[in-house]
């Protein structure tokens, strides 16, 4: 039994989620843990100089709780208590499971980064990014100023970060359309599958 970890990473509204659970659809033996579940509760994340809220750092994420979580994948593949699994039986062949890791601050937890095989950051320019965060409704909702005061420096910060301790990362075009962004990736992620499936594969010899 072979296992595949899969990061798909980016900036806030850049297609994470989408890319993610489209890769999950598509790929027999996955499933996908979501960063976004392991906030910790507002009352006990940061607050800077300005009043707003520390959420763009590693401190606002229960990351001890996601690394329990993915382990669980690692243990014991059959387990309940991971989201969004779908499962088919074998064939006879070993299979390979898929894990989706998706999140804004996968890359920069060094930690996670050792368990990843397949690297993929999503980016799309800062005024799609400040457009699509500020149309949509968050709980608890960004105050006035929030993207241009917290939310985009802290991912130009992050960025710096991640460019510095983690290699091998496949940048991707969030503005294409999320089928290409769909096909691309799985198309890659689909190879990948099959060399593993191919390696100590009995000869027929």
């Amino acid at each position: 039994m072979k296992t595949l970890v899969i990061g798909i990473g980016g900036m806030t509204n850049g297609g994470k989620s989408t890319l993610s659970i489209g890769l999950h659809d598509k790929i027999p033996n996955s499933c996908v843990v979501a960063q976004d579940s392991f906030f910790k509760d507002d009352s006990v994340v940061s607050v800077d100089s300005n009043g707003f809220k520390q959420y763009d750092m590693l401190d606002a994420i229960h990351m001890d709780t996601m690394m329990r979580e993915i382990g669980s994948y690692h243990s014991s593949l059959g387990s309940k208590g991971l989201r969004n699994r779908q499962y088919v039986e074998s064939d006879g062949k070993e299979e390979v499971f898929v894990l989706i890791v998706e999140g804004f601050l996968i890359f920069n937890y060094r930690p996670l980064n050792e368990l990843m095989d397949k690297k993929y950051f999503l980016e799309i320019p800062y005024e799609v990014c400040k457009e699509r965060r500020c149309s949509r409704v968050y709980t608890p909702p960004d105050p006035p100023g929030y993207f241009d005061g917290h939310v985009w420096p802290m991912y130009l910060k992050n960025r710096q970060k991640m460019e510095s301790m983690v290699s091998g990362i496949v940048i991707l075009d969030g503005l294409k359309s999320k089928e290409d962004l769909l096909a691309s990736v799985y198309e890659d992620v689909t190879k990948e599958i099959q060399r593993l499936k191919a390696v100590n594969k009995p000869s027929n010899h």
